[in-house]
C-alpha cells in the first residue's frame, strides 16, 4: 500500500485502539453456528452464476485449477465475514473439519490460504459483486412493500434517488511490506459508495488506497454512473460548481447543503413565508461560467438549514420536500455502519492491499444479501424497509438455528417477521426525536 500520506498528522488516534478491541473481542467469541440452509440456498442462487461467468476470465489470468479454486475461496471468505469467525486460522480449521456452505470438508493449510489471500486477484470478487447487485435490485423492485412518503413523492418525479458518500477504513494492526518501517497509524484506505435509496442497496462501490483521498477525486465516476433523470444527494465534501453544471447539462439532478461562505447573486425571490425562504441564485464555477441554482432555507427548532439544488421548479419539489429528501441521505451512513461495525470491515483479516480488497468486496456482497433478507421481512410485515433494523435481522438468524435444533422447520423470513417484536426487528417510532443538526426532521 502507498505510504505517500503517512507523514501527515494523524488526528484520529482512536482508530488503532478501536481496531485492537474488535480483534480481541473476536478472538474470545465462540464460533457461530453454521449458516442456515435457506441462507445457503440464497447465496448459491445469487453467487454461483457470477462465479461460473468468471471461469473463462479466471483461466485467462493464468490461474491454475488447484485446491483453493475461486469457488472454494468465495465460500471461505463468505463464511469468514458472514459468520464473523475470529481469525483466518479459525476458518481454516472449520474448512478442514466440516466444510463451509456448499463446499465439503477440504484439507488445506493456513499458509496456503494466507498466500491465496495475498495473490488471488481481488478484481474477481469485485466482478462477482457487480454481477450480483443488479439481481438483488430486481428482487427488491419485485417486492410489494410501502416506501417512506418522501421517497414516494420523489420517485414520482425522478427516475432514481441515490446518495453518495465516502468513508475511511480503520487502522491496520499488522503492517506488511514497506509499511513495516512506518511509525504512524496506517489506515486501510478509503471507499466511496453510491446507494439506491429505494432499495438501500449499493449501485456502485469504489476503493482508493490513499486514506486521505478527497471526495472530489471521485466526481468523474459519479457522473458516469448516475443515470439521466436521477436525483443525487451528497454532503459538503462534494461541493463543486463545475460538476453541478455538468449534471444539469446531462439532465441529472442533485440536492446538497450550502457552504456558509458561498459566493452567489440573488436573481429572484421564489417563496417567503414563516419558517421557509427560497430564491433563484447565480453562482460561478472555476471557469467563471454562470450557473443558476435554487436555494432553500428551512427553519427547524430555532435554527435555519440551507440547501441548494438544480431542481428549479417549485411544483416539482417543494422546499419542505427538498429538506425531507436530503434527510434520506443518512441511509448511506447506516450502510457504512453496517459494513464496518456489524459485518466487521473495521477489522482486517489480512494487511496486504489485495487481502483488504477481497474483504471489502465480499463484505459489500454480504451487506447486499442482508438487505435482501431485511427487505423480505419488511414485505412480510407490510412496512417500509427503513422501519426494519438490519442489525436485529442479522442477530435474529442465530435464534433460527436454535429453533431448528429442536426439530422445528421454519422459514427464515416468516420466523423473523412473526417474532419481529420479540427480536426488536421493527424500529420503535420516535414521535418527537431530538433535533439532528446535520439532517433535520421536517414535519
Amino acid at each position: 500500500m502507498s505510504t505517500q500520506n503517512n507523514n501527515k498528522k494523524n488526528t484520529k488516534t482512536s482508530h488503532s485502539r478501536q481496531t485492537r478491541a474488535i480483534m480481541l473481542e473476536r478472538s474470545k467469541r465462540p464460533v457461530p453456528a453454521p449458516t442456515e440452509q435457506e441462507i445457503e440456498q440464497l447465496l448459491n442462487q445469487l453467487i454461483e452464476p457470477a462465479i461460473l461467468n468468471l471461469t473463462q476470465h479466471y483461466q485467462s489470468l493464468g490461474l491454475r485449477c488447484r485446491t483453493l479454486t475461486l469457488p472454494v475461496m468465495v465460500c471461505f471468505l463468505i463464511s469468514l465475514i458472514w459468520r464473523q469467525l475470529g481469525s483466518v486460522s479459525a476458518a481454516v480449521r472449520e474448512l478442514n473439519q466440516y466444510g463451509q456452505l456448499w463446499q465439503p470438508a477440504l484439507k488445506v493449510s493456513q499458509q496456503a490460504v494466507s498466500e491465496r489471500l495475498r495473490e488471488l486477484p481481488a478484481s474477481l470478487f469485485e466482478s462477482i459483486l457487480r454481477e450480483v447487485l443488479p439481481e438483488v435490485q430486481k428482487r427488491s423492485q419485485a417486492r410489494q412493500r410501502p416506501l417512506p412518503k418522501e421517497l414516494q413523492k420523489g420517485l414520482a418525479e425522478f427516475k432514481q434517488i441515490v446518495a453518495v458518500d465516502a468513508s475511511s477504513l480503520d487502522a491496520l494492526i499488522k503492517k506488511v511490506g514497506l509499511l513495516r518501517e512506518t511509525e504512524q497509524t496506517v489506515l486501510g484506505g478509503r471507499m466511496l459508495a453510491m446507494l439506491d435509496l429505494r432499495s438501500q442497496l449499493p449501485t456502485q462501490v469504489w476503493y482508493e488506497e490513499d486514506s486521505y483521498c478527497h471526495e472530489q477525486n471521485w466526481w468523474e465516476q459519479i457522473c458516469e454512473s448516475l443515470p439521466s433523470g436521477a436525483l443525487l444527494l451528497f454532503d459538503l465534501g462534494f461541493v463543486n460548481y463545475g460538476r453541478y453544471a455538468q449534471l444539469s447539462s446531462e439532465g441529472k439532478y442533485f440536492i446538497s447543503r450550502v457552504k456558509s461562505r458561498m459566493v452567489h447573486q440573488v436573481l429572484q425571490k421564489l417563496s417567503w413565508r414563516e419558517g421557509q425562504r427560497e430564491w433563484l441564485i447565480q453562482v460561478k464555477d472555476a471557469a467563471r461560467q454562470p450557473l443558476i441554482l435554487r436555494q432553500v432555507e428551512i427553519e427547524y427548532a430555532g435554527k435555519w438549514y440551507s440547501y441548494v439544488t438544480n431542481v428549479l421548479e417549485l411544483e416539482r419539489l417543494s422546499g419542505t420536500q427538498i429538506a425531507e429528501l436530503y434527510r434520506q441521505r443518512w441511509r448511506i451512513e447506516d450502510a457504512f455502519k453496517t459494513v464496518k461495525r456489524l459485518l466487521g470491515l473495521a477489522y482486517f483479516y489480512g494487511s496486504s492491499q489485495n487481502a483488504i480488497l477481497l474483504q471489502l468486496w465480499t463484505t459489500w456482497l454480504m451487506y447486499s444479501v442482508l438487505i435482501d433478507l431485511s427487505d423480505g421481512v419488511a414485505e412480510e410485515l407490510e412496512l417500509p424497509l427503513s422501519r426494519i433494523s438490519v442489525e436485529m435481522v442479522y442477530l435474529g438468524l442465530g435464534h433460527i438455528s436454535r429453533v431448528r435444533a429442536r426439530g422445528l422447520e421454519v422459514s427464515v423470513v416468516q420466523y423473523l417477521a412473526t417474532n419481529a417484536k420479540l427480536l426488536g426487528i421493527v424500529k420503535r417510532p420516535r414521535p418527537r426525536p431530538k433535533p439532528d443538526l446535520t439532517f433535520p426532521l421536517i414535519s
